[in-house]
């Protein structure tokens, strides 16, 4: 969207005449993409790297606080473990002094009974205490993880978005098609930047190239109607003329706004005396507009 914005203030700025109408005048709005302000720019990088910074510093929270929680759960670990066996003993400590009368042996097999037990108590304690550590742990890795995607991914969109910056501002479709290449290395398969590819191959009279892209766009968006626009140009210029018919209807049905697009648009030249190219597009007095 913010594209299309630039796109067709870049071409309310230029010169022309009634009769040269080039394609780069004829799609101003769907073409040339915004140009975002630099105030407005400044203040999109402004919030990424606000954006940034609040990332990395819950990811330095989270590490205080599971650091925190793990010597708490330690503290509270080693405390209930010291005080078990402190009652132990305190028990073994009475028995004996009422079981002396009974005999010796028997206060000693008293006393190894409890040290089974105890040492039962503390492996079980020990394993339950190891179990939460290792949760914390996980749990730990899995939010770093997590802020080490999401920066990644900020730092990828602050890319591509100075990318399509780029993009509008440069005049030759080979050097826009050079840059709509990067976009797709750091996202593949972009619909938007495939989409702006083939437009850029139809300037430089690709149009089975401009077909092939927009067959692509289209296999994952099937009613993507900038694609449909631009695949109805490429059959228009091989002279697959029903095929051409076909997708601007279906364009103009998804987008109402290419319907002005057509009128002017050079590609579709070979169409333009077809009844029912000009029952598609209307005429300029239909929709208010003057050419």
């Amino acid at each position: 969207m913010l594209l299309a914005l630039a796109g067709s203030l870049w071409a309310e700025q230029q010169p022309g005449s009634p009769e040269q109408v080039p394609r780069a005048e004829a799609q101003s709005e769907i073409e040339k993409g915004p140009v975002i302000s630099q105030f407005r720019e400044n203040w999109i990088l402004g919030e990424l790297r606000a954006l940034r910074q609040d990332m990395m510093e819950y990811r330095n929270q989270m590490n205080l606080l599971v650091t925190d929680r793990e010597l708490e759960v330690a503290d509270k670990a080693m405390g209930y473990a010291t005080n078990t066996v402190t009652y132990f003993f305190y028990l073994i400590a009475g028995a004996a002094s009422i079981l002396a009368l009974v005999g010796w042996s028997t206060i000693r097999d008293l006393k190894d009974n409890v040290r089974v037990y105890a040492e039962k108590e503390m492996a079980r304690l020990t394993s339950e205490y190891e179990s939460r550590l290792a949760d914390l742990e996980r749990e730990l890795r899995r939010k770093s993880l997590s802020i080490a995607e999401n920066q990644e991914e900020i730092e990828r969109t602050n890319d591509i978005h100075s990318l399509w910056l780029k993009a509008t501002k440069e005049p030759s479709a080979q050097a826009k098609i050079e840059l709509y290449d990067r976009i797709l290395e750091l996202r593949p398969d972009d619909p938007e930047a495939l989409a702006w590819k083939a437009d850029a191959a139809l300037e430089l009279g690709e149009q089975r190239w401009a077909l092939s892209l927009c067959d692509r766009v289209l296999e994952v968006d099937e009613e993507n109607s900038h694609a449909l626009y631009q695949r109805a140009c490429a059959w228009s210029g091989l002279g697959e003329i029903e095929n051409a018919l076909t997708d601007l209807a279906a364009a103009i049905q998804t987008s109402e706004t290419l319907r002005s697009h057509a009128r002017s648009e050079e590609m579709f030249e070979p169409l333009r005396e077809l009844a029912r190219f000009q029952e598609l597009v209307g005429s300029d007095e239909d929709s208010g507009f003057s050419a």
